[in-house]
C-alpha cells in the first residue's frame, strides 16, 4: 500500500551553465507541487503505513526551506532540476521515512513533471 503527500512551494532559480542569451540563464521562478509516497504494510494497531502527522512535519520543514527561496542558493540544489530537486527532497526524507518509494516534483503550469523513486 502505499500513501501519499503534496505540497506546493514558489521558488526562483537559473541555470548557469546555459549560453548567455538563453532564457534558462536568467532568474525566474515557478511554482511547483511535490507529492511524496511511502509504500508499507498499515500497522495493525493504528492502521497507518506511516503516521500522516510525522511526514506533514517532515514536509513543513522541506516546504520552509524551499518556498519563497532563490533554489540555487540551498545547500545541494546550486543545479536546480526538476530531476536534482526530486533528488533533494529524497535525500531529506529517506532516513526518518525508510518505506519513500516516490518523490515526484511538478511544474504545473509548463506540463512537466520529474518522479525519483530512488537509487
Amino acid at each position: 500500500m502505499e500513501i501519499r503527500l503534496e505540497f506546493a512551494f514558489d521558488a526562483a532559480h537559473y541555470f548557469s551553465d546555459k549560453p548567455p542569451e538563453h532564457i534558462y540563464r536568467r532568474v525566474h521562478g515557478h511554482s511547483f507541487r511535490v507529492v511524496v509516497g511511502v509504500t508499507g504494510r498499515p500497522d495493525p494497531t493504528t492502521g497507518f503505513v506511516v503516521d500522516f502527522a510525522a511526514l506533514e512535519a517532515a514536509v513543513a520543514d522541506l516546504h520552509k526551506t524551499l518556498d519563497h527561496s532563490l533554489l540555487n542558493e540551498i545547500d545541494g540544489l546550486a543545479v536546480p532540476s526538476l530531476e536534482n530537486i526530486a533528488v533533494w527532497v529524497w535525500r531529506r526524507l529517506k532516513a526518518p521515512f525508510p518505506g519513500l518509494s516516490r518523490v515526484e516534483v511538478h511544474r504545473d503550469s509548463r506540463g512537466q513533471s520529474c518522479i525519483y523513486t530512488g537509487d
